[in-house]
């Protein structure tokens, strides 16, 4: 048979998993290749880019969407595991699952429309609308995809350790142009530590203002008593910038706090961090690119 889509392999792919045991990729996908019935050359297909492997890539993507849904978790880097949502979904025996079928879950949900603040919501590539030109198709394509990464990134940010989560900071404010030298930045963040204060680090090479860093891997939301209290450390170094860093997010209240101060605080939440990385080229490598040329009418007049 042909190589299925994505949205075929979600079932088969939650009911392998049902047996409730922790999977590796590779085991999942053999699984499901006995499943369609693939034959060598089709498991050997690649994608138009030649860099992946077709079904390879199909499969992540199921196990991505479920993921988003809740019906599929990473006890481990690498490991696949069924949730009690999914063993519950499993148990409902569904005739199908797709896309909309994951849209009753809110994560899924918010996972397809973007942050909770996002303004236009961003519409998978996969659903076929004919009003759409190529060039939006290819558009909402690549925001899927963007998207998609940045919920990687997050994920490996928040299972990396202090001392490399303070790398990654260094580098990217380094990519960014502060810092001055590596070894500047290196010795300026994750030594302070007073008052809520990670560290210092230059405005510019020449050091001619200093930003001072509150740098966390943290879990749970950071809430408007710890940016007071970074302002407050502020105020008591007398210094006018800062910019607080933290793996998950900022309440209302955080953000709202610093509209009304003095001191100008930059706050920068795992979702931003993670787009700045992709930015940067942080943590992330170039897979491939696509040149969209037009026609050069101007070429064809002489």
């Amino acid at each position: 048979m042909a190589i299925p889509d994505f949205e075929t392999i979600m079932l088969p792919l939650l009911k392998f998993l049902s047996d409730g045991k922790e999977h590796q990729k590779k085991e999942a996908v053999y699984a499901l290749a006995k499943h369609f019935k693939l034959t060598e050359e089709e498991l050997k297909q690649l994608q138009p880019s030649g860099r992946n492997l077709l079904f390879d890539n199909r499969v992540a993507w199921s196990r991505k969407y479920m993921y988003e849904a809740g019906l599929i978790g990473s006890p481990l880097r690498g490991y696949w595991q069924i949730t009690n949502k999914g063993i519950d979904v499993i148990k409902a025996n569904p005739n199908k699952i797709d896309v909309e079928f994951l849209d009753q879950f809110p994560g899924f949900k918010e996972y397809r429309t973007g942050a909770k603040d996002r303004d236009e919501q961003v519409v998978s590539s996969v659903e076929t609308n004919l009003q759409r030109t190529p060039e939006e198709l290819l558009e909402s394509g690549y925001q899927e995809i963007k998207q998609s990464l940045v919920q990687d990134i997050l994920e490996q940010v928040k299972q990396c350790s202090p001392n490399f989560f303070e790398k990654i900071v260094v580098e990217l404010l380094l990519k960014m142009g502060y810092g001055g030298s590596r070894r500047d930045a290196a010795e300026a963040i994750g030594k302070s530590g007073d008052e809520g204060i990670d560290g210092i680090i230059k405005e510019d090479r020449l050091g001619l203002d200093c930003i001072y860093v509150q740098a966390k891997r943290w879990e749970g939301q950071v809430g408007r008593p710890e940016i007071q209290k970074f302002a407050g450390a502020l105020q008591g170094k007398r210094a006018k910038k800062g910019i607080f860093i933290t793996s998950s997010f900022f309440t209302q209240e955080a953000k709202d706090f610093v509209k009304n101060i003095d001191n100008k605080i930059i706050l920068i939440d795992g979702k931003f961090l993670a787009e700045l990385m992709i930015e940067h080229d942080i943590g992330v490598s170039p897979e491939a690119s696509y040149e969209i040329k037009r026609l050069d009418s101007d070429y064809f007049l002489g």
